[in-house]
């Protein structure tokens, strides 16, 4: 039971990183235009991070618990393997300033722990074929859908005055934050509630069947949250500014188009990286003012760093599960 309890502790220490992490993916555009100062975004994501599980269902949860390795794989050691990678990236990316993902983070790790302990016959490949199309699809999508943002409002708008438009836009900015975060928070902290009650499956404290008690739900969502008050600065800046200059006009596009992308993939139990779609967003909406409005070096340097997350998670992840053989079983 000690063993456990620790366990689910390190567990939600990856939970308050990944809000750390990936609080830039909530605050970054409406920081960046100004209509928000850093103090006061950070507590507005944090609220809509938190009331996230009162919106969506548990879908991505159980995909993450027993949709990406055989629940009857999963031991303390694998757990303690997964969350050891997840954590040792995250760290290095944040430190860094590199918008990767903690989701894709804690995937490889997973992988990389399952694999370690039991080869390719650990993986379910269903959901792996899944989460893995999503690294391409999901900042596909946000690109698309803030490209077509921008270009629509930019049209119904065309005889606005910039003062107006800006105007009513930072009001806007406001609804369109909202959602993101409330998309944030539905999607990444459920990826720890699955990691906590596949634990407890594991430990036969789940009555028998798999599934995520209100408890953990809270937890998860709270960490989440206070991981998301202390901000990422780092990221913020390269988010907010670093890939291209935004308009309250782009911010709204940008975090509208994530938005979407992030209620879709939550609705469909689909673990999809916020950092990947708010980013092909804003890549989007630079991209729909001019080609040249991007930092395609900056926005390059972004898509190495995905590519690279899941691999070296997994590498990580098999070490950490190795050097634990020494102390657990």
């Amino acid at each position: 039971m000690t063993l456990l309890i620790l366990l689910i502790a390190v567990a939600l220490v990856f939970d308050f990183l990944n809000g750390l992490h990936d609080a830039a993916n909530s605050i970054a555009t409406i920081v960046s235009t100004r209509v928000l100062a850093p103090r006061y975004a950070v507590i507005w994501a944090a609220f809509f991070n938190f009331v996230a599980f009162l919106i969506f269902g548990l879908h991505v949860a159980s995909t993450v618990g027993s949709g990406i390795v055989d629940v009857t794989m999963v031991t303390d050691r694998v757990i303690l393997g997964a969350l050891g990678g997840a954590i040792s990236w995250n760290l290095i990316t944040w430190y860094a300033g590199i918008p990767s993902s903690s989701s894709h983070a804690l995937i490889g790790g997973l992988l990389g722990a399952g694999i370690a302990k039991a080869g390719l016959s650990a993986i379910v490949w269903p959901g792996v074929i899944a989460t893995s199309a999503a690294i391409v699809l999901s900042p596909a999508l946000g690109f698309g859908l803030g490209l077509l943002l921008m270009l629509a409002v930019s049209w119904i708008f065309v005889r606005a005055t910039p003062h107006a438009v800006d105007r009513l836009f930072r009001g806007m900015q406001f609804v369109s934050a909202s959602l993101y975060s409330l998309g944030h928070g539905g999607n990444d902290a459920q990826k720890t509630m699955g990691i906590i009650a596949v634990l407890l499956y594991a430990h036969g404290e789940a009555g028998g069947a798999f599934h995520v008690p209100l408890w953990v739900v809270l937890s998860c969502q709270t960490a989440m949250a206070l991981g998301t008050l202390l901000g990422g600065w780092r990221i913020v800046h390269t988010m907010g500014s670093k890939i291209t200059r935004l308009s309250p006009m782009q911010g709204f596009c940008a975090e509208t188009g994530g938005a979407v992308t992030l209620f879709a993939a939550t609705a469909f139990g689909i673990p999809v990286s916020t950092t990947h779609t708010i980013t092909g967003a804003i890549i989007g909406v630079g991209a729909a003012k001019r080609v040249s409005a991007v930092r395609w070096n900056v926005a390059q340097g972004i898509v190495v760093a995905w590519v690279v997350t899941m691999p070296a998670a997994a590498l990580v992840a098999a070490l950490v599960y190795g050097v634990a053989g020494f102390v657990l079983p």
